[in-house]
Formats: C-alpha cells, sequence, structure tokens
C-alpha cells in the first residue's frame, strides 16, 4: 500500500489524471441512483417533461432539449454507455493483443513472422469507412456489439506494442535463469515477463479505450451504433440534427462534447504518467 501512495505522490500526472477518471467513473456507475435522485421515477428519455429549450438553471443544470428532457440527466446515461462501449472495447482488444503480442514475441521463428504479417495487414485496413459499412450493415446493433466491432480493428496497436516488448524481455537474463531452473514457457510468461508488462499493459489499455469512445462518436454522429440507448456521440447527433448551434442552444453540444474532453483529458494524463514513471528517457525529458 506505501508503494502505490509513493508512486500516486510521485507521479502527479498520473494522479490528476485517475482522479478525474474516477470521477467520470462514479457518476457513470451511480447514473440510475442520481438519475432517480433528480426526476424520480420519470426515465430521462421521455419527452414533455420540462418545458423545451430552458436555458442551464437551478433546476435543470445543463438546461433541457427539444423533447423537453433534461440534458444533465441524459448526459450521466450517455456518459455510461459510452464508457461501457469504451472500457469494454478496450479491454477486448488488449487481451487480444496480449494473446497475439505474447505468442508472437515469445515463440518468434515462422509464428512470429506468420503474426506480424497478419496483425500488419489489419493495420493497413482503412479502419473507419469499414466500420461506418458494418454499422450501416449491422442496425439496431446492442452496445455489446459494438465493444466487440470496435475491438476487431483495433487490436493490432496493443499486439505489436506488447510483442516488442516481449522480444526485449525474453533475451533478459533472468528469463535464460528461469529456464535452466526448469520453468515451462506458461510459468516464465506468468512469473517472469507478464509482471514486467503491467505498465505497458495499462498503457495500451488507456489508449484502445479513447480510441474505441473515439470511434463510437464518429459513428453516433453520422447516425450509425446502438441507436437504442443514448451515447455522447448520439447527444450530439441529436445537437446537429436540431441545429442547436443555430438557435443559439449551445447547452446541448457543449454538454456532451465537454464529458468527452474530461474524459480524453484523464485518460491521456493516465497514460502519459504511466509512460513517464516506466520509461527513464521520457522522464528525463520532461521533467517529472
Amino acid at each position: 500500500m506505501g508503494r502505490i501512495f509513493t508512486f500516486f505522490a510521485a507521479n502527479k500526472r498520473f494522479s490528476v489524471g485517475f482522479i478525474l477518471f474516477v470521477i467520470v467513473c462514479l457518476l457513470a456507475l451511480f447514473q440510475p441512483l442520481l438519475v432517480r435522485w433528480r426526476l424520480g421515477d420519470v426515465s430521462p428519455m421521455t419527452t414533455g417533461t420540462y418545458p423545451l429549450y430552458l436555458d442551464p438553471n437551478p433546476e435543470n443544470l445543463l438546461g433541457t432539449d427539444r423533447m423537453g428532457r433534461d440534458v444533465f440527466s441524459i448526459l450521466l446515461v450517455g456518459l455510461r454507455y459510452s464508457m461501457a462501449i469504451g472500457l469494454l472495447a478496450g479491454s477486448l482488444a488488449t487481451l487480444l493483443g496480449i494473446v497475439v503480442g505474447f505468442v508472437a514475441g515469445f515463440q518468434g521463428g515462422r509464428v512470429d513472422s506468420t503474426l506480424r504479417t497478419f496483425t500488419d495487414m489489419i493495420l493497413v485496413i482503412p479502419t473507419f469507412p469499414i466500420l461506418v459499412t458494418l454499422s450501416a450493415y449491422l442496425r439496431g446493433m446492442n452496445v455489446v456489439t459494438m465493444a466487440i466491432l470496435l475491438a476487431a480493428f483495433s487490436w493490432p496497436f496493443s499486439a505489436r506494442a506488447i510483442r516488442s516488448q516481449v522480444l526485449s524481455l525474453r533475451e533478459r537474463g533472468y528469463v535464460d535463469l528461469a529456464r535452466v531452473s526448469g520453468l515451462n514457457s506458461m510459468e516464465i510468461i506468468f512469473q517472469e515477463i507478464l509482471p514486467n508488462l503491467l505498465p505497458y499493459l495499462g498503457v495500451g489499455l488507456a489508449v484502445s479505450t479513447v480510441g474505441a469512445i473515439l470511434a463510437e462518436v464518429g459513428l453516433e454522429v453520422i447516425g450509425l451504433g446502438p441507436g437504442n440507448v443514448a451515447t455522447l456521440g448520439l447527444m450530439i447527433n441529436w445537437a446537429i440534427g436540431w441545429g442547436a448551434m443555430s438557435l443559439g442552444k449551445w447547452h446541448l453540444i457543449a454538454a456532451p462534447a465537454g464529458a468527452l474532453v474530461v474524459l480524453f483529458f484523464a485518460l491521456n494524463l493516465m497514460n502519459i504518467g504511466l509512460e513517464e514513471a516506466f520509461n527513464p528517457r521520457l522522464k528525463g525529458t520532461t521533467g517529472q
């Protein structure tokens, strides 16, 4: 426990990002309770709950939309589902990247060459147009389907980073000592290599989560994605469709856009903090 507090005290960027991320996660986690506290038994998606297009006020902190719905309550719902898509897609992409990266880096030879070629093929594919096509074809997909779709095209980034680290770590002296001691491949991976890769896995998860949320928002803005639930991207889509900016109702776009900025800022600070903490060259150049 003392080492954890020391790490947070020594890494201010990571600490600030982590605190912001925890706040966002708590808002998303307790969204049902917060919405119930504000609206009672009324669903946040129920139309006509309030007058249309109210500006931010003490009762409606972020105003109301064209349907007479409380924007703050919908923002909490959108934050919950966008976070769910991002974290699930990021976790799946990182997990798949771990498997491919470990197998390629540890086995080497023909296995490494085959997996590296396949990974590079996925990387050069124009991802977003394919996502648009598949999303248009899979109309009515849910949060899980969206997350799997995004993960299917984002795992190569984690796989390449993990492979390069495994190639380096497998040549270390303590790994050779483990082989001489009679440990099998799986024991070496889990006991000697994986613990040293945890910081890189954290960075990979943060990057994958940001990419997944950004892709989800991009698809939702153009009218694709899981339209049966409110997300931050769908809120932006609604605001654009209603001509919110031309009507002077800036809060309809500022609310989801601001939430995205805070979320990306938090994850980016955590990413930079982890890289600085475990990469001495970066630590020296940033003055951390």
